[in-house]
């Protein structure tokens, strides 16, 4: 039995049979591979954010213990895993609102760790964390115009900067107080 072009039967269904499989793998790589890539993407950029929110609220409480910022993400860790000021926070009730006043996020996985803080979720680098150095000279002179004396202070840690090393966002700056704990998210 031949078609009516004078093929056998079998080479027209062989070719739909290649067609039908061209068309599977088109719609799987062309749709279903792009469509899981973007869901991954959005759980590592949510889970990023997630976490550089809560190094965000570590930053807060270091800064009301100890009056500056940090740019070492482990004594941050440490900071959370063991000081009873930030135990004392995490634990307290916020009776106004009548909601607990912990402010740490529960990641995707529905709980906070501290380990969390350290690494980003998508490549398992650090977050780049730098705080601000600032140096002040003052000069005295006597009359006879000679110096006296040179002061400097250096101040650390007025600011921070976050950064994910991934690009899904920072948090705050270096050279701005408008941007002072600001993501750049919201």
């Amino acid at each position: 039995m031949k078609s009516q072009a004078g093929d056998p039967w079998y080479i027209h269904a062989a070719l739909y049979l290649v067609i039908a499989i061209l068309c599977v793998v088109l719609i799987k790589v062309a749709i279903i591979d792009p469509k899981d890539a973007v869901e991954q993407d959005k759980f590592w950029r949510t889970e990023s954010r997630l976490r550089m929110n809560n190094i965000k609220a570590a930053q807060i409480l270091w800064q009301k213990k100890f009056g500056n910022f940090t740019d070492n993400i482990d004594k941050l860790i440490n900071f959370v895993k063991t000081d009873k000021f930030v135990d004392s926070v995490t634990n307290a009730f916020d009776s106004l609102t009548m909601k607990p006043a912990n402010p740490f996020k529960p990641l995707s996985h529905g709980e906070f760790t501290p380990e969390s803080l350290k690494l980003s979720p998508k490549s398992f680098q650090s977050y780049i964390l730098q705080i601000d150095t600032s140096t002040s000279v003052d000069t005295t002179i006597n009359r006879r115009g000679d110096i006296v004396k040179v002061d400097t202070v250096r101040v650390l840690g007025t600011k921070y900067f976050l950064e994910d090393p991934d690009g899904y966002g920072t948090v705050g700056d270096l050279f701005n107080d408008a941007k002072k704990n600001t993501s750049s998210w919201e």
